[in-house]
């Protein structure tokens, strides 16, 4: 049986793999990863709009990896309108890519869910296989938060490096053309990152609980020395 300390470490550690695989879930199924300012540029250029005058052209857009919404602002008061990302949208965007982020996500539960798993199993017994004590559960801890960080960075490549919000403005915008004005990021797609650092704060618990610490032996176990113990 693993010692009081090993226990309360693992156990934390299996709650905290379980609220990543809850956070990374929730993140997937939410729609706002960022919101965005847009400007219908092609309406404020028929009107020759001056600064104050642009703010009747400026809507907002927002997001996620399934589905989003937008309000059009081009001069007659907003339009709010809904999309999905599949399965027409996704063809106008980097379909590789953000079908990658969704893989990479879907694997990272999975692992998630592993890890889990594997911390309940140490924190009960003390496995007789290595696979299966504190180095199976800090690979599946490493696996599931490296491929959380592989989907965020992609995403943010996305977003920055292909003008993904641009692209999904400008989905089947046959007369006005839009310029994003502003984007940011947003809790949910932060979710995701607080995911990958419970996995990095799960291989510390278990690298601790490792850690072979001195008993500190009482004065009672003391005076129970015997002269066969001194002899020894």
């Amino acid at each position: 049986m693993p010692g009081c300390l090993k226990k309360t470490l693992f156990a934390l550690a299996s709650l905290i793999s379980f609220v990543s695989f809850i956070l990374v879930v929730v993140a997937m199924g939410t729609p706002k990863w960022v919101t965005g300012k847009i400007l219908c540029k092609t309406g404020a250029d028929l009107v020759n709009a001056t600064d104050p005058e642009l703010v009747k052209f400026m809507g907002e857009i927002y997001y996620g990896l399934f589905r989003g919404g937008k309000i059009r602002q081009c001069g007659l008061g907003g339009r709010p309108s809904k999309f999905t990302i599949f399965p027409h949208m996704v063809k106008k965007l980097n379909t590789g890519l953000h079908v990658m982020i969704i893989m990479f996500l879907c694997v990272a539960i999975f692992f998630s869910l592993v890890s889990f798993g594997f911390c309940i199993l140490n924190a009960i017994k003390v496995p007789y296989r290595a696979i299966k004590g504190p180095a199976g559960a800090c690979l599946w801890n490493f696996l599931a938060g490296g491929f959380i960080v592989l989907a965020v960075t992609s995403f943010m490549a996305a977003v920055k490096l292909h003008p993904l919000t641009e692209r999904i403005a400008n989905f089947r915008e046959n007369v006005f053309q839009f310029v994003i004005l502003e984007e940011r990021f947003e809790d949910c797609f932060w979710l995701c990152v607080a995911s990958a650092t419970a996995h990095a704060v799960n291989l510390l618990l278990i690298a601790i609980s490792g850690i072979h610490f001195p008993k500190i032996k009482t004065k009672t176990e003391e005076a129970n020395v015997t002269a066969e113990d001194i002899m020894y």
